[in-house]
């Protein structure tokens, strides 16, 4: 399960204090000792949304993935820069901006190069 350190919270909060939703995403990555995949379930749950697995994040992230996973993107994330990619995110409408963090912090703890590999697979 993807978390995030006491540290990396702090780090993360300094850098997004422009941005309420990942704010309160970052609260409710902390009342989860943080555990990034029960934090995003609270807070889908708390905009209407019904998770439905325990691996929610995971299939979420799956759906930005194609997003995520743009050159410029990939770029960003690899060198830290994560306000970018939240940024670009948040235009997709394809979640609630509150869930975009907990999604591009699940890539990042995943691995971008791992996150992206599926779409540079091709069949023979």
């Amino acid at each position: 399960m993807p978390s995030l350190t006491l540290s990396e919270i702090t780090y993360y909060r300094s850098q997004l204090a422009d941005y309420p939703d990942a704010i309160t995403a970052l609260d409710e990555i902390v009342v989860c000792d943080g555990d990034l995949d029960d934090a995003a379930i609270n807070l889908a749950l708390s905009v209407g949304q019904t998770p439905d697995r325990t691996d929610w994040l995971e299939g979420l992230a799956k759906r930005y993935r194609v997003e995520i996973c743009q050159e410029n993107l990939i770029n960003e994330l690899s060198q830290g820069h994560i306000i970018p990619v939240i940024n670009h995110l948040m235009t997709t409408k394809i979640s609630p901006d509150i869930l975009v963090l907990p999604v591009v912090l699940y890539v990042l703890k995943t691995g971008v190069d791992q996150f992206c590999s599926p779409l540079n697979l091709k069949i023979n």
